[in-house]
């Protein structure tokens, strides 16, 4: 390296360096040494831009929850997906509030989420375990909606109001909801004849 140093200065007298606005470009001129002059443009970034940016594939994610989820809950969803920040950092709300920001993003909106209800809001709405409802989301007992995978489900409010899902849920509390399998070994012992 102290070599490599040492050559450019030999060969180069100076750099003087000027910012054409116009075309958002910064102008180098080299006078090297002998004389001779060399021109070399560079696109100067944009104000926020840098070389470390954020995958498109996340911006279209952020994109598509802003509106109806907080910047923790997209944090959390970009994490589970395996996004990095243009930095290399996992996603923090901060992080996502900056994101926001950089790209003209609104911000959360409570009103868009009024009719619905978070997978954990539902289980303590039904009086039920958070476990119970998702696994009546698996079944297909419940219909529940997530913007992106990894995303937190969406429960619309009106659905749990509604008989078939009450009785799923007295199902639930009286026991009778979770079915009860005995080990083949236990069968086994169960109808044996001595």
């Amino acid at each position: 390296m102290r070599l490599k140093q040492r050559i450019v200065r030999i060969l180069v007298h100076e750099i003087v360096a000027d910012v054409d606005e116009n075309e958002h470009e910064v102008v180098l001129l080299i006078h090297w040494a002998g004389g001779r002059h060399s021109e070399l443009k560079v696109k100067k970034n944009k104000t926020g831009q840098h070389r470390r940016c954020t995958s498109m594939e996340a911006i279209e994610i952020l994109k598509q929850m802003v509106s109806s989820h907080t910047d923790d809950q997209i944090a959390t969803t970009l994490n589970r997906l395996g996004f990095k920040t243009g930095a290399g950092h996992t996603w923090t709300e901060k992080k996502v509030y900056s994101a926001r920001h950089t790209h003209d993003l609104a911000p959360y909106d409570p009103q868009q989420t009024q009719c619905y209800m978070t997978l954990e809001q539902a289980a303590q709405y039904l009086g039920v375990s958070a476990n119970s409802v998702r696994r009546m989301i698996k079944l297909g007992k419940l219909r529940a909606e997530q913007v992106v995978p990894c995303a937190p489900w969406r429960i619309s409010a009106a659905i749990l109001k509604s008989e078939e899902i009450q009785q799923a849920v007295r199902h639930i509390k009286s026991g009778s909801g979770v079915p009860r399998t005995r080990s083949t070994q236990d069968k086994d012992c169960l109808f044996s004849i001595r």
